[in-house]
């Protein structure tokens, strides 16, 4: 199965170069050449550009393993978006409030963003198990209801007034591992977390019960394992795991949190843990392959004026090609 699915990955890998190759042609494109060369090879084109890609994979990893935590429970977390901009903002108000002191802010701020996270998702699967909710509606309206708060503070009370964005003052920030670029040592963690998420799923007792009753509710039923016990588990770790990604975002990507800093990251994490097929390792292929897409667009725009919309085209077809091999 996995050489099966290392051809199809290839397979897949080349389809999306040859629909770059003629979506180029099609949009008639000045220099064909060089798009091509600011697409593959313009995220990995130096520290900064290959840093910032790495940092994009951070965050899409650590977002990603919380939608498989919701999928794994037999859950489906929407809400992934609204938790991010949330834990964010959480984590920016304890950045903001809180004594930098050998580091302890940082700290602080992460466990405050990994429970306000955690509360939203906890909530969705509360809801679910007392009253029959649909999780995937719940998040999603908890998380919509949530935004435009953030946005209001974001705009007015917390707004620094000496810049001209619609942000916070500058936060203290993560450790940098490849500087000027925005990489910090977010990236390792989310590496350890990915490596602990499979440990767990596929080597624990707990981990196992909870794939059964997420994958086969009757089946875990009839072998003694009820599936609505791992409903609030998984849906306070999927919001959790994505109230961290906000952290990472704020306190390590940007150095401050400015509104919509989220910018789809919840819904693209959704689309990564849906092409790993919802497996922790496997993230990391799909995660680094989505993000070099996503800054070659950029580079492409940049480097030939590529059209937003095609870049965004490129992107979709990309994703949706490997939806298609992960059937």
């Amino acid at each position: 199965m996995r050489r099966n699915f290392s051809i199809s990955s290839f397979i897949i890998l080349a389809l999306c170069i040859l629909f770059f190759i003629l979506l180029i042609r099609a949009v008639n494109a000045p220099e064909p050449a060089a798009a091509m060369s600011a697409f593959f090879i313009g995220p990995w084109n130096g520290v900064w550009f290959s840093g910032n890609t790495l940092d994009a994979v951070t965050l899409l990893l650590t977002a990603a393993l919380g939608a498989v935590a919701a999928f794994q429970g037999g859950c489906f977390n929407l809400g992934g978006e609204g938790q991010i901009y949330i834990g964010g903002l959480a984590a920016a108000l304890a950045l903001l409030n809180l004594p930098s002191v050998a580091g302890m802010s940082l700290w602080a701020a992460a466990f405050i963003a990994i429970t306000a996270g955690g509360i939203m998702g906890f909530i969705s699967g509360f809801l679910k198990k007392a009253a029959g909710a649909n999780e995937i509606i719940t998040s999603f309206l908890l998380s919509g209801a949530l935004a435009p708060v953030a946005d209001y503070l974001l705009a007015g009370p917390l707004r620094d007034p000496s810049g001209n964005l619609l942000a916070t003052k500058a936060l203290p920030r993560l450790l940098r591992i490849l500087p000027p670029s925005n990489l910090s040592v977010s990236f390792v963690i989310s590496l350890l977390l990915v490596a602990t998420g499979h440990f767990f799923i596929n080597t624990t007792v707990l981990g196992y019960r909870l794939k059964i009753a997420g994958s086969n509710p009757a089946f875990a039923h009839y072998a003694g394992i009820e599936a609505s016990h791992y409903w609030m588990p998984s849906m306070a770790l999927s919001g959790a795991l994505s109230g961290l990604a906000g952290f990472f975002a704020v306190a390590g990507t940007y150095g401050r949190c400015h509104m919509g800093f989220s910018g789809g990251l919840g819904w693209n994490a959704i689309a990564v843990a849906l092409v790993a097929r919802n497996r922790p390792l496997l993230l990391i292929p799909a995660a680094l392959v989505y993000a070099a897409l996503e800054q070659g667009s950029q580079s492409a725009m940049l480097a030939i004026g590529l059209r937003f919309e095609t870049s965004a085209f490129i992107q979709a077809a990309a994703l949706l090609f490997a939806a298609i091999q992960g059937r």
